[in-house]
């Protein structure tokens, strides 16, 4: 059984992947700003704390935790943060924002985790379809998909930084998913493909993947996005 780091794990993917990691025996720690949706679940193999990965004090909380575990064995890097926002109209704050959640959060959390990783280990991080080179392109994400592209080159960064020590690294780029997140930035849009379904199909690559990628990114799309 696998000790597995999830974080955005309130609600939509990460929630999902949280109980599927869980209910297969895995330890779970499951990360998000809101933790009650989790914590309500009273599953024995999740723990979880109120997390803002934007926040250092969060950070240090996050290592502190880390103590109980001998290893960490996947890092799920799931939370993000969608603005739908015409470029001229998007604040330079806006812009950090997400940025603070997609790329530096990420950075921050791989940080604070990577020490506790075996060669075995493997991180994996969620971007998008539009942060893909080439991809279709839709107003409005200039915000949120450069950052899903930042990521995308981090993973391909950290591959080879740690090729020798390990863990292995992966970006899965996905294409819509029906999620509350989804909803929010584009309401009335239905996705073709349901948060667990997704969501299984993350935990399977997470816990297997590393064995034949590392520092790829792998397109998980049925739509285009």
């Amino acid at each position: 059984m696998a000790n597995v780091i999830i974080t955005g794990s309130s609600r939509g993917i990460g929630f999902e992947l949280a109980k599927l990691c869980a209910d297969a025996g895995h330890q779970v720690m499951a990360l998000s700003r809101n933790d009650t949706p989790i914590s309500n679940l009273n599953h024995p193999n999740i723990s979880s704390f109120s997390f803002d990965l934007s926040k250092d004090s969060d950070l240090e909380r996050l290592t502190a935790s880390l103590s109980t575990w001998e290893t960490v064995d996947v890092l799920i890097n799931n939370a993000g943060m969608l603005l739908n926002k015409p470029f001229l109209e998007t604040s330079a704050d806006e812009f950090e924002e997400v940025y603070k959640v997609n790329v530096f959060g990420v950075a921050k959390v791989t940080q604070a985790v990577l020490p506790k990783m075996s060669k075995n280990g493997h991180v994996v991080t969620i971007s998008s379809m539009g942060g893909v080179q080439g991809s279709v392109k839709f107003p409005g994400l200039s915000a949120y998909s450069s950052s899903k592209a930042a990521v995308i080159t981090l993973t391909e960064l950290w591959a080879e930084e740690f090729k020798e020590t390990g863990p292995s690294f992966n970006v899965l780029a996905l294409g819509a998913v029906q999620t509350e997140m989804l909803e929010e930035a584009f309401p009335g849009y239905q996705a073709p493909i349901t948060a667990l379904e997704m969501a299984t199909y993350i935990k399977d690559f997470a816990l297997t993947g590393n064995k034949l990628y590392n520092g790829k990114l792998l397109q998980v799309s049925s739509s285009t996005p």
